[in-house]
């Protein structure tokens, strides 16, 4: 039964006659998963891209927030001239772009412009890498949601830039966590996002008050690994791209604010075959049954944290939101049904399924899929057993494994590590390991008005 948003070929074709739809985003994900690309006539979509694709510059996959073309990547440089990828339009993301007139959006996959592979680098073939293994191990399919948490405010986003991110104000007064009162003054931005996600193609479950100051949480439902990725990064941008309409501005920051919560991408994630949850099981594992295949993925993907970890977080930002007693979590452990845990398992039977509540909003979702999945297959095929199941406070365990602390000491030890190099290709690590230590270094060269306030006058 075709989705509400999505078009077929035919449907396609149809509205670019009646003239409903002239215009065609074509996109993709950089490093940082914003979505990159051009905006295509509806009609030369029809007569050339739909056939041949298009092409994007490969400075694309090095560039940093700031466009810049970064030195020191051997895939794309200076000395290479920086030439053409191909992009090649993924026609199962055909989708009405309902928040923009007469808008059609589809997603693409990278290729190199002359051997015709995938390109290894770019994130969604990274994630399409780990799809393949994991069908090509035991027929597994991953199903996937990602929860992703944001601050709305009331400045716009050029009056945000303007005042330097300074003295914003919150749309919302008081922590509000499941309060439907301060829920409905944000109802005409949230319920528009809602019915225009829904008009994309986007299953909408709930949206709901979260805790910090003007924080809300919308949920969509939960799907194969892929579509869920795309329906993340289509999610992200329908939501600025509407509060900047209305003159507000979301943040996926990770840490938003000192003092205020931070906001995550929860990741719930489980395996199935033939049309069944391959977690599924009668073993007791603490207060959870579930099958080997449950305890083993668990057992791989807490174990591999540390090998992948930006992947899960890639900013500066990021590691900030790692605070105890924050909702975020700072060990690795797992619980059923607790979020103190950074692995909260949840539902039983064929809903069974492994929360991992580490990647922040700022995650890229291909790469925070992949990196998931990979550690999870790990963990199936050289059957890792899991801790013993933690109850209690998992923030006051300080005997616990903690997540790195910094973006630095994260991608030291992602650039060393065995398992990420056998997994992703040697290629991947030091392409993203050189990505991470460029946002680092741009951190580090900067002044910040944290160092004002401290040093100004009293050093």
């Amino acid at each position: 039964m075709p989705v509400k948003g999505f078009l077929t070929q035919e449907d396609f074709e149809k509205k670019v006659d009646l003239e409903e739809i002239e215009t065609v985003i074509v996109g993709f994900t950089d490093h940082y998963g914003r979505l990159l690309g051009k905006r295509v006539d509806a009609e030369y979509f029809i007569e050339s891209v739909l056939k041949s694709g298009t092409h994007g510059c490969d400075y694309l996959l090095t560039t940093d927030m700031e466009m810049e073309p970064v030195p020191g990547y051997t895939y794309a440089n200076w000395e290479l001239g920086y030439g053409d990828f191909h992009m090649v339009p993924d026609l199962s993301t055909l989708r009405m772009a309902d928040w923009l007139e007469k808008t059609a959006l589809v997603i693409c996959d990278i290729f190199d412009e002359k051997t015709h592979a995938s390109v290894s680098v770019a994130p969604r073939s990274i994630l399409n890498k780990q799809l393949a293994n994991a069908n090509d191990f035991d027929g597994l399919k991953c199903f996937a949601a990602s929860e992703l948490e944001y601050y709305l405010l009331e400045n716009s986003y050029k009056d945000a830039f303007q005042k330097h991110y300074q003295d914003l104000t919150p749309a919302g007064y008081y922590l509000e966590d499941y309060h439907i009162l301060q829920g409905t003054r944000n109802e005409k931005f949230t319920s528009t996002v809602r019915r225009h996600l829904k008009n994309s193609g986007i299953a909408i479950e709930t949206s709901k008050g979260e805790w910090g100051l003007g924080q809300h949480e919308l949920n969509v439902k939960y799907a194969e690994a892929l579509p869920m990725a795309d329906n993340h990064v289509v999610y992200k941008q329908c939501m600025k791209e509407v509060a900047d309409a209305m003159g507000f501005s979301v943040t996926f920051m990770a840490k938003f604010a000192t003092g205020q919560a931070g906001s995550s991408s929860h990741i719930h994630m489980s395996l199935w075959k033939d049309g069944k949850n391959a977690f599924a099981g009668d073993q007791q594992f603490g207060p959870v049954k579930g099958s080997d295949i449950f305890r083993w993925f668990l057992g791989g993907w807490i174990k591999h944290v540390p090998d992948v970890m930006p992947f899960y977080a890639p900013t500066v930002n990021s590691y900030k939101r790692f605070v105890d007693g924050s909702w975020a979590p700072t060990r690795l452990a797992w619980s059923y049904d607790n979020r103190t845990a950074g692995f909260r398992v949840v539902g039983h039977g064929a809903s069974l399924r492994i929360e991992c509540r580490i990647p922040g909003a700022d995650c890229n979702p291909y790469l925070t899929f992949a990196a998931s999945l990979a550690s999870g297959l790990a963990g199936i095929k050289n059957k890792i057993e899991p801790p013993e199941c933690f109850v209690g406070d998992i923030y006051a365990a300080a005997h616990l494994p903690r997540v790195p602390y910094t973006l630095a000491e994260a991608t030291a030890l992602f650039e060393q590590s065995t398992f990420a190099k056998e997994t992703f290709g040697e290629d991947v690590v030091k392409h993203y390991s050189h990505f991470f230590k460029t946002e680092q270094r741009a951190y580090d060269m900067s002044v910040t008005d944290w160092e004002r306030k401290r040093y100004f006058e009293r050093i």
